[in-house]
């Protein structure tokens, strides 16, 4: 049961203050780092509550991870803390990026980051590992929903797209449950669930209109506003992960308005990946690489305030959803296929983690750790950078 006792808005500060500090990974990993401590730790949620925070996150466009603290700090604190939750899990990470823009632009590179990612990428196997097995028990509860959930993880890792393989996942465990349910009326926040993410899916083109390019070989004019807005759109749109990003980034600031070069974004991306917290901080370093800490903030502020927005207009929808016996079957089979594509993630990442024994070993350590002594995560996570380090310096990695 998740726990009655109230959360203060410090609690709820210090919490995302330290994920955002510490939470390596991507995604996947702040999603198992955020189910230890306020599934496993605190008990400020039941494993059903937070699997369906997941899938509303999952379902709208944006930094899945940040939009999963939003809705924590609000089921804890309301809007208040659906403020301060997410703006203490961003607060971070932007600041240590925006040292590494400083020095990007001081220096003209970046810092040599191979022995952090080798050290940490094994540790955040085994905590997605953790949590895949401990959110797997709610969300893969029947035979069912593991039927649902397999499926949607053999057509994710085939590329199927992933608010699609949410909707199919929904509809399918609505269709094994209806002959079973006593009211089989459609209820009205199912409706108004389908209507939302059918005009998320068209926003892309709405906010295109208008919008030109610049003339061939010109850079269209750089100032703050135009960067902010670049990067509002792309977070009202995006969905997926940080190699989306990617996508996305190098259509708008690369091709479309000449603002960088390939090799501006390529370090803009490396840099979102291998510093604690979102990958959506990738924004800042581009800010600042473009028009210094002004542009760091504005292109942060663009790209994270539509994932308040869009946390904040659903709130209200997931809760009526869990009302109805249709719709919460619905969200049942959202749950699994939130578990499958968590679980796909976590395959690739295990791929480019595990390169030798060293990394094996460092994997299955920490797995140990965390199942038999309940290490907190942040310490392990710590620990395999620093060990990444020692052995860069040793000229090992």
């Amino acid at each position: 049961m998740s726990s009655a006792a109230p959360t203060s808005l410090a609690e709820l500060a210090g919490l995302f203050l330290r994920l955002g500090t510490t939470a390596f990974g991507g995604p996947a990993a702040h999603v198992a780092l955020m189910e230890e401590e306020v599934v496993r730790r605190r008990g400020w949620l039941t494993q059903q509550q937070f699997l369906d925070l997941l899938s509303a996150a999952n379902l709208i466009p944006g930094p899945n991870s940040t939009e999963l603290a939003i809705h924590i700090g609000y089921a804890r604190r309301g809007w208040a803390g659906l403020v301060v939750a997410g703006v203490c899990f961003i607060l971070p990470a932007m600041l240590i990026v925006m040292g590494f823009g400083w020095a990007y632009v001081r220096f003209g590179t970046l810092p040599a980051l191979a022995g952090v990612l080798y050290g940490v990428k094994p540790v955040v196997v085994a905590v997605v590992a953790q949590a895949l097995w401990s959110l797997g028990k709610s969300a893969l509860r029947t035979w069912a929903l593991r039927l649902v959930g397999g499926a949607a993880f053999v057509l994710g890792l085939l590329g199927v797209h992933e608010l699609l393989l949410l909707f199919a996942a929904g509809l399918a465990t609505g269709a094994l449950r209806w002959p079973t349910l006593a009211h089989r009326a459609v209820p009205p926040a199912l409706v108004k669930l389908v209507g939302a993410v059918g005009m998320l899916a068209v926003l892309p083109l709405l906010l295109g209109l208008g919008a030109g390019a610049a003339p061939a070989g010109a850079a269209a004019p750089l100032e703050l506003l135009p960067l902010g807005l670049a990067f509002v759109k792309i977070g009202s749109v995006l969905y997926g992960s940080g190699y989306v990003l990617l996508a996305f980034l190098d259509a708008d600031l690369v091709q479309r308005f000449h603002w960088l070069t390939q090799g501006q974004l390529l370090d803009a991306v490396v840099v979102g990946q291998v510093t604690p917290g979102p990958v959506f901080t990738t924004a800042t370093f581009v800010g600042y690489a473009l028009l210094g800490w002004r542009g760091a903030l504005v292109a942060t502020l663009g790209i994270f305030l539509p994932a308040f927005v869009f946390v904040g207009m659903s709130i209200k929808l997931v809760a009526q959803l869990r009302q109805s016996p249709l719709a919460g079957a619905f969200l049942d089979g959202l749950n699994a296929a939130s578990w499958a594509l968590m679980a796909t993630v976590s395959l690739t990442l295990a791929r480019t983690a595990l390169l030798d024994l060293p990394t094996v070993a460092l994997a299955l350590g920490s797995a140990f750790l965390l199942l038999r002594y309940k290490v907190n995560s942040a310490w392990l996570v710590l620990g395999g950078a620093a060990l990444g380090l020692g052995l860069q310096q040793a000229g090992l990695v």
